[in-house]
């Protein structure tokens, strides 16, 4: 029972950026923002898209993951690639510190120490931002599932906007004159 839960909603995480890709083969300037559950996916869009091409995008992302373009299931700016940065470079951070404040045989971090380990902490940084995005991408193939099987789209349903799409939209850096439009896209199998 757990495993089909959690099948269903990595194909659904995978239709929502198969959706958001191919969003952005036809648009360009706008945001989008979304999350999967067992039963389809939220999507926020960010800019003016017709409500029609979000469905036709979902109906043609599924149909091209079906014909074998997995792939579509993997978008770098997916939660799974931010998390695992923020994580990655948290844990950088916080291992040069403490090696360097180890090695210089330091038992507290004062003003100096902190200063002198800095360069070596921003340098840790830096190349742990290089490699999580690869890292993340691969990660997120555990999150998602480019493989639909017998998914099918129900409908997609309009919403408000919630303080989730509000909160997002000022995160992606969009102003208030952009419009902002929640749907939900149902599925079933």
């Amino acid at each position: 029972m757990l495993n089909q839960i959690i099948s269903r909603i990595r194909r659904n995480h995978a239709l929502e950026h198969a959706t958001i890709h191919l969003l952005t083969e036809q648009f360009k300037r706008f945001g989008a923002q979304g999350n999967a559950t067992y039963s389809g996916f939220y999507l926020n869009i960010f800019g003016d898209i017709p409500e029609q091409a979000i469905m036709k995008a979902a109906e043609e992302a599924l149909q091209r993951m079906k014909n074998g373009e997995h792939q579509l299931a993997l978008h770098p700016n997916c939660g799974t690639v931010h998390l695992t940065t923020a994580t990655m470079a948290t844990l950088a951070a916080q291992g040069t510190f403490a090696f360097e404040q180890r090695r210089l045989g330091k038992s507290k971090m004062d003003g100096g120490t902190f200063f002198n380990i800095l360069p070596t902490a921003v340098l840790a940084v830096f190349f742990t931002l290089i490699i999580s995005r690869p890292v993340g991408m691969h990660l997120q193939r555990y999150t998602t599932d480019g493989r639909p099987g017998s998914l099918q789209i129900v409908a997609l349903r309009k919403l408000e906007p919630t303080a989730v799409s509000r909160f997002f939209k000022i995160l992606l850096g969009h102003n208030k004159r952009v419009e902002s439009h929640s749907y939900f896209i149902e599925t079933k199998y």
